[in-house]
Formats: C-alpha cells, sequence, structure tokens
C-alpha cells in the first residue's frame, strides 16, 4: 500500500485528471477504473469495496471490471469530482468524500450516500453549496 500512496502523491499535483489517470487501469482497457488502485486511495481493503460496492468480494478481483464494480467506482468519482470542484483540492476531496458529516442528510457521509445509491442527492447538495459559496 505504501507504494500505491508513493505514486499517487506526484497525481495530486496535476489536479483531478491526474487522479482519474492513476485510478486508470491499462491493463483492463481504456475505459476501466482500478478497483485496488480506488482502494488503496481510500485506504479500504477488498472485502469492504466489495461490500460498497454490493458485489462478492472475488468480483473485485476477478472481474474488477465488471460493469457493476465501475458504476459504483464511477459513482464515487461524480461525487469527489464534485467535492473538488468546490475545494480544487484533490486530497480534502477525498477527505469530505470519506469523512464529513453531512447534516441534510443525518449525519451521514457522501461516501454513506454514494453506497446507499443516493449519489444524485449528493450532487445536488454540492451544488446548493456551489451555489450558496458563488451567489
Amino acid at each position: 500500500m505504501q507504494t500505491t500512496a508513493l505514486q499517487f502523491s506526484p497525481a495530486l499535483s496535476h489536479g483531478f485528471e491526474g487522479f482519474i489517470d492513476f485510478l486508470r487501469d491499462k491493463d483492463a482497457g481504456a475505459s476501466t477504473l482500478s478497483p485496488k488502485r480506488f482502494g488503496d486511495v481510500l485506504s479500504i481493503d477488498v472485502q469492504t469495496l466489495a461490500t460498497q460496492a454490493h458485489v462478492h468480494r472475488n468480483t473485485i478481483s476477478r472481474a474488477p471490471a465488471s460493469e457493476s464494480v465501475q458504476k459504483f467506482l464511477r459513482e464515487a468519482l461524480r461525487v469527489m469530482r464534485a467535492a473538488h470542484d468546490l475545494s480544487g483540492d484533490v486530497g480534502r476531496s477525498i477527505f469530505w468524500y470519506r469523512n464529513e458529516p453531512l447534516p441534510p442528510f443525518g449525519y451521514k457521509t457522501a461516501e454513506q450516500l454514494v453506497i446507499e445509491g443516493r449519489t444524485e442527492d449528493v450532487l445536488r447538495y454540492v451544488s446548493s453549496l456551489e451555489a450558496g459559496a458563488a451567489g
């Protein structure tokens, strides 16, 4: 895990695009995200990621390009990207996604809401924060 964290550090300096590029699974295909790298960056193990994506843990390692795994990763990244657009900092957006209790949602985190399939609710919330900051 330390190696991955070290490999990820330079990606932070390239903004969210560098983060996305780091997550690309170049061996699995041009449009595939690496569940392993995602888990490493968020400090979650395979079982936890499988639980979050609502798949069997073997699916993460044996079929990382499966639609169910990729859909979950994409939804999580949508929320992290929205948070990044507000903060301008990849590290802060990842921390926010995992840890910030959100009062309008019973103090659940964005991560918990994405797991529940409430990505659109979180995105509307982030948009409202952005509108409040701008207006």
